[in-house]
């Protein structure tokens, strides 16, 4: 198989890593096949793809995107590495309000399925990093929303203490005062 794929510890958010066949010439790498996805539980339909690059330090989130238009994502790390986050924000969820972290490295050929109704966010490890991403939903900006990366009622523990933060992200709301994409 191309793909092995690990539920992380809220096991809707799935940890992916593509198999590499690689010569003297370099490699080849699957990096999304329907029947593979849909075999590991993720039943996604792709309507818009993303490329970021980020210096060292930057952190961008934890952003999600609300009804009707909640986001699924694929993220993939072309190159560089990653500390990326998922936080669960369905209000009728048990997991309400828990995050899962990982290192995701695009030498190690690893992705991170984030499904609607988590925020997502991440910082960048390396001294750059690209990502590419996979969404359910086109953007909108009139959904769009997120809340403060370092709300200590989630307490997601970062791999950095100063990250390098866009004016938007650091106006954010904690996650009791921003919209919910579940509930009221």
């Amino acid at each position: 198989m191309s793909f092995t794929f690990e539920p992380l510890e809220l096991p809707d958010v799935i940890r992916i890593r593509a198999a590499r066949h690689g010569d003297a010439r370099g490699f080849f790498q699957e990096t999304y096949r329907r029947s593979a996805f849909a075999a590991a539980g993720i039943e996604a339909l792709f309507v818009q793809a993303n490329h970021a690059r980020s210096a060292k330090r930057v952190l961008r989130g934890l952003h999600y995107q609300l009804p009707p238009r909640a986001q699924g994502k694929l993220v993939r790390v072309v190159a560089g590495a990653v500390y990326d986050v998922a936080v669960d924000i369905r209000r009728d969820s048990r997991s309400y309000g828990a995050w899962v972290g990982c290192t995701l490295s695009g030498d190690e050929a690893e992705m991170l399925w984030v499904p609607p109704g988590f925020a997502h966010g991440y910082v960048v490890l390396s001294e750059s990093a690209d990502l590419t991403y996979f969404v359910t939903e086109e953007y909108d900006a009139a959904l769009d929303r997120g809340f403060r990366w370092n709300d200590p009622a989630v307490g997601v523990v970062w791999p950095v203490d100063d990250p390098v933060l866009s004016a938007k992200d650091r106006a954010l709301p904690v996650l009791a005062e921003a919209d919910h994409p579940v509930g009221p």
